[in-house]
C-alpha cells in the first residue's frame, strides 16, 4: 500500500507502558487525531500528550523524536498519519 506524506513513523515501542517513539516528518500538536497503520491493523486516536527529551510539549516540530502514549500496540516502522476531518 502506498501512503503519501506520513506524519512520522514508529522507531521504538515500550510495550509495558504502551508508549511509542515517533520520528516526525511533519509538525504535530496535542489534540490532533492520528491514524496509525500498525501491524495488527489500523486505528485512530487523539494525541493527548507528547514528550520530547523527557519534557511535555504541546507542539513537536518536524525532525524530532517524540514519545506518544498509544491506545493499541504498535511496532517499529508502523506509519503515523494525520487523520483528516
Amino acid at each position: 500500500m502506498m501512503v503519501k506524506n506520513p506524519v512520522g513513523k514508529v522507531v521504538h515501542y515500550y510495550d509495558k507502558i504502551g508508549v511509542s517513539v515517533v520520528e516526525l516528518n511533519e509538525d504535530l500538536s496535542i489534540g490532533e487525531k492520528i491514524r496509525v497503520l500498525a501491524y495488527m491493523g489500523e486505528f485512530v486516536q487523539e494525541v493527548n500528550s507528547m514528550r520530547v527529551l523527557d519534557k511535555d510539549v504541546c507542539l513537536a516540530r518536524k525532525g524530532l523524536k517524540v514519545t506518544i502514549k498509544m491506545d493499541n500496540k504498535v511496532k517499529k516502522d508502523d506509519l503515523v498519519l494525520r487523520e483528516e476531518g
